[in-house]
Formats: structure tokens, sequence, C-alpha cells
């Protein structure tokens, strides 16, 4: 079995208050790199040149803390969901 399979075998149960913020001040004046867009293995992050800002998805997060250690800037905020929310992994 592929990783990307074990993947679609995990179960979400989103939270409807995000656990990730960000400052959008930070992303869009200080940020060229968009390091969160890159490194976010469930492909979360995305930049809205319309809107001139960073969209996150937090329902599909895996909860791996990696954007948060990618994150330069200091711009993003994260927490684990709260109790009985977020992702429950089915494989390892």
């Amino acid at each position: 079995m592929t990783v990307d399979e074990k993947l679609t075998r995990n179960a979400f149960k989103p939270d409807e208050e995000s656990h990730i913020s960000l400052d959008e001040a930070v992303c869009r004046s200080r940020c060229t790199e968009r390091y969160c867009v890159r490194v976010c293995p469930a492909a979360l992050y995305a930049w809205s040149e319309e809107g001139d800002r960073m969209v996150v998805e937090h329902a599909g997060c895996l909860e791996c803390g990696t954007c948060l250690v990618a994150c330069s800037h200091g711009a993003l905020a994260w927490r684990y969901p709260r109790g009985g929310r977020g992702v429950q992994y089915r494989y390892g």
C-alpha cells in the first residue's frame, strides 16, 4: 500500500474553529517564499492572487506541524484541534 493510499483511509472530524491562524499582513508584506504552500503534505495552503492573501483549508490538516516549522516569518500560529476533533490515523 502506498502512502497516498494510506492517507485516504484517515478519518477527519473537522472543528468549526480553525486551529491554524495566519497573520495575513505578514504573509502579504514580508513573505515571498511561501514555504507553507510547498511543504504541507496535505496541500492545505494556497496563495490567492486575486485576493492577495493566503488561503488555508484547516479541515484536512494532518497535524504534523510542518507548516509551523517552515514559516520563517512567524506569521503562522498552530495548535492541536479541540478534543475529539482533527485527524484520526488508521495506519500508524
